[in-house]
């Protein structure tokens, strides 16, 4: 009577190494099809070509903002001016550095003055 209340024997160790098995074997040949049937495209000549000349387009054009002086904002008097020349303007304005100072601070004031104010746009509703 022993016998009937005892369960029977299951071996666990093998079946979690067989179920291991199947689905490390299932993992390989599902790389092995993704590797082997999915064709990836080739960076062709076209495009690399088309890669160059937007480049060397950038680094043009960075080049031109560089070395060439222009206005940024022609009303609030912004300019772009190249390296060398802003260092030769700034070393002659402070050759005088009481004038080139108070010409420093009368700009800092005069662009961090307030917008004038404007007119409110009336509603559309009144």
């Amino acid at each position: 009577m022993s016998n009937v209340l005892q369960p029977p024997f299951v071996n666990r160790a093998s079946g979690a190494a067989l179920s291991f098995l199947t689905v490390t074997v299932l993992l390989v040949f599902i790389t092995l099809g993704a590797r082997f049937l999915v064709e990836t495209p080739a960076i062709d000549t076209d495009r690399a070509t088309a890669r160059s000349k937007g480049l060397s387009e950038i680094r043009a054009s960075e080049e031109t903002a560089l070395h060439t002086a222009a206005w940024i904002d022609q009303d609030h008097g912004v300019v772009r001016l190249p390296v060398d020349l802003a260092i030769q303007l700034t070393a002659q304005k402070w050759q005088n550095p009481e004038q080139a100072r108070a010409e420093l601070i009368s700009r800092g004031v005069k662009a961090a003055a307030p917008l004038p104010k404007t007119a409110p746009k009336p509603s559309a509703f009144e």
